[in-house]
């Protein structure tokens, strides 16, 4: 999962970035409105974390340019606890959660997990596809009850096809929701990952689908 993070107070964004990266998530960066609002515009993420007071462009303006230009990812506004008009005009706005300064990390993440978890269609923290459980909260997922040992791009690929089930991911997209804007990527890689995560998820439930790329869902009943 992919999530940009626009906040010019560089101590804050540092502070989210890392927080979001330890928990697995992959991680862009903006310090003020414009950077932020190129990056939205033109990079596909899972999730933005926004602060409303930016330098360049303010977060409600970014925010409705892209809500405008039909961008439908979630946003969570950062807002200052005594400005309740920020909230609303940020709800109204198009941002789908909002938190006020200052606020603890551990309440962001969480935010993050559930604006991530409803846009996919999942209200449960925890992500099952047959006998595959995916503890979004934890960052770990089981087979069969025992813990798989993952790489952090496999629980990548994992955690993105599992948001997805029963859909189409071409490999495009996963590279795109794997890396951030800096990495060398190769959409090749990605066949090699899933190859280790059959070997360790040890039951068929990635499918290629020829020319498109891969789907995973639970085989059906009796199969």
């Amino acid at each position: 999962m992919r999530i940009l993070v626009v906040e010019d107070d560089v101590n804050l964004n540092r502070q989210l970035t890392d927080a979001l990266k330890e928990a697995g998530y992959v991680v862009d960066q903006a310090f003020d409105g414009e950077e932020g609002h190129y990056l939205g515009d033109a990079e596909p993420y899972d999730a933005v974390i926004l602060d409303i007071g930016l330098p360049e462009m303010d977060g409600i303006t970014v925010l409705e340019k892209w809500r405008a230009d039909g961008k439908a990812m979630p946003v969570l506004i950062l807002t200052a606890r005594d400005r309740w008009s920020d909230k609303v005009a940020g709800i109204d706005a198009g941002a789908d959660d909002y938190v006020a300064k200052p606020f603890h990390v551990e309440e962001v993440l969480a935010r993050i997990r559930a604006l991530i978890r409803r846009a996919a269609g999942h209200a449960s923290p925890e992500i099952v596809c047959g006998p595959v459980r995916l503890d979004t909260k934890g960052s770990k997922a089981t087979v069969n009850g025992e813990p798989l040992k993952l790489t952090s791009h496999e629980y990548r690929l994992l955690s993105y096809l599992m948001h997805h089930m029963g859909q189409v991911v071409s490999r495009t997209e996963l590279v795109e929701h794997m890396y951030d804007q800096d990495f060398d990527r190769d959409s090749n890689t990605i066949e090699v990952f899933v190859g280790r995560l059959r070997k360790k998820i040890g039951v068929d439930l990635i499918e290629t689908v020829r020319g498109l790329g891969y789907r995973m869902q639970a085989p059906a009943d009796g199969q």
